[in-house]
């Protein structure tokens, strides 16, 4: 029986999340066919000619996107058994069986693709399934031979603003922690599972082969195994010394291990993204980030002494954003001189609250809290104040435009940084001049979309 893959969106990176399963399922017998709408058109024969076909769902943009294309895929071929999978399938489960999903997997996901499919050969009706598989499995080296060239994804921006083909890996999925907002909690709860560092080697060197020159690590925190993530590094330096790479660490985490950071640094790592989310220590209690406005300074200390970028993310519109804490937020990053490493997306997300989220275990959510909305796919909800409501929308238009327009970082902030003092009614105070002496902080050139619903030029592409 033939078996469709098929990947929407996965932040800009050719996607472990279709090349690991492919693997599983070409070992069982099937004929699998990889499909990245990300980077390429339909192949309305695979579609048409397979038994199943399963959608790669890992975050919410991806599912919006996933969304946009069923019917097409649906009127190609209307009898093949469609499953769902990935970090938003199970939390969104209800909605995909209503589109016609007849299988709902997340979790560790690999196995249960290869349970369905020799199923499926066997015969047997499956119907209504919907699970989340956290058994630990044995990984194998991904297949990514089916998969788009590298040099159609997003690319690194160096230091000298050169474009490097990146390759992208995982060495753990889930999450040892429960961020009340984390999409990953739902499904993990608290669980991780280590990949074997000699398949994230030989994902590594396939990629190598096929021309990256840079690797970004996906895992939702590299230290969530402290011990592990350095083994792989070591090997990955000592075999390719010329390869740099990214990671994704917690706030808490940069602070606990901070000695480490001149290993990273002396191992090739640009630059490490971490979700700081808000400078308010209230409203970082309230997520439970387990950190504080203080140790996120602490951090931009101790990476800038390793020599290392940090890239940071935010949520700054939520229920409880006020004007002044935006405009604190703004301050916070001009006074740490993080303008250029703060990709512009990040100043006009708002928060998505899924179903299953621990947001709306909030005792206070009901006020602010609305319906739930199948169309984006989460919660309504309202800040008390009208005007913070004026200034996201304000915000995001304005990223946009500048986006479009190819303006810098700097230059958008600045658009950003006068909406917001003009919406609190103040003068509009003159921001510190570029520290970075003309040198490009690295940087990928996909924005971070985690967080956001997707835009319409995305909804165009696909």
């Amino acid at each position: 029986m033939k078996v469709c893959l098929i990947n929407t969106y996965d932040l800009g990176h050719q996607p472990f999340g279709i090349a690991s399963p492919a693997r599983w399922l070409e070992d069982a017998g099937a004929d699998v066919t990889c499909l990245d709408l990300a980077v390429e058109c339909i192949d309305e024969e695979a579609v048409k000619s397979s038994g199943l076909i399963a959608i790669y769902l890992p975050m919410h943009t991806a599912t919006m996107l996933a969304i946009e294309i069923l019917p097409k895929i649906k009127n190609l071929n209307s009898y093949a058994h469609l499953a769902f999978y990935g970090l938003y399938a199970s939390i969104n489960k209800d909605f995909l069986h209503s589109l016609g999903g007849k299988s709902i997997i997340s979790g560790e996901f690999e196995g249960s693709l290869v349970k369905l499919y020799k199923e499926l050969l066997g015969n047997t009706v499956v119907d209504n399934l919907a699970f989340a598989s956290l058994k630990r499995q044995k990984f194998r080296k991904p297949n990514r031979s089916d998969l788009p060239n590298l040099n159609l994804y997003a690319k690194l921006i160096n230091s000298k603003a050169q474009s490097i083909t990146v390759g992208y890996t995982e060495s753990t999925r889930g999450c040892k922690h429960v961020c009340r907002h984390c999409p990953i909690v739902p499904v993990y709860n608290g669980r991780f599972f280590v990949v074997r560092p000699d398949v994230v080697m030989d994902d590594i060197r396939q990629q190598v082969k096929a021309g990256a020159k840079h690797i970004t690590f996906g895992d939702p925190d590299f230290f969530n195994g402290p011990g592990h993530a350095l083994r792989i590094l070591e090997t990955f330096h000592e075999e390719f010394p010329k390869l740099t790479y990214d990671v994704t660490i917690k706030v808490e985490h940069l602070l606990s291990h901070r000695e480490k950071l001149f290993l990273l640094a002396e191992t090739g790592c640009l630059f490490i993204t971490t979700a700081v989310e808000e400078v308010d220590d209230e409203v970082l209690s309230k997520l439970e980030k387990n950190h504080t406005r203080v140790d996120f300074v602490e951090v931009v200390k101790a990476t800038h002494a390793s020599g290392i970028n940090l890239s940071p993310t935010f949520i700054p519109f939520h229920p409880w954003t006020t004007l002044i804490g935006f405009v604190e937020l703004l301050s916070t990053i001009s006074e740490l001189n993080l303008i250029e490493n703060v990709a512009s997306v990040q100043l006009g997300i708002r928060l998505l609250i899924p179903e299953g989220s621990r947001i709306l275990d909030l005792k206070e959510n009901n006020q602010f809290l609305g319906d739930f909305d199948e169309k984006k796919l989460s919660y309504r909800w309202k800040s008390a104040d009208p005007r913070v409501e004026e200034l996201q929308s304000k915000i995001y238009e304005a990223i946009q435009l500048g986006v479009s327009k190819g303006l810098s970082r700097r230059e958008i902030f600045e658009h950003v940084w006068i909406l917001a003092h003009n919406a609190c009614e103040k003068s509009v105070p003159e921001l510190p001049r570029d520290l970075t002496g003309g040198i490009h902080i690295p940087a990928m050139s996909e924005p971070w979309y985690c967080c956001a619903e997707p835009t319409d030029a995305q909804l165009a592409g696909i």
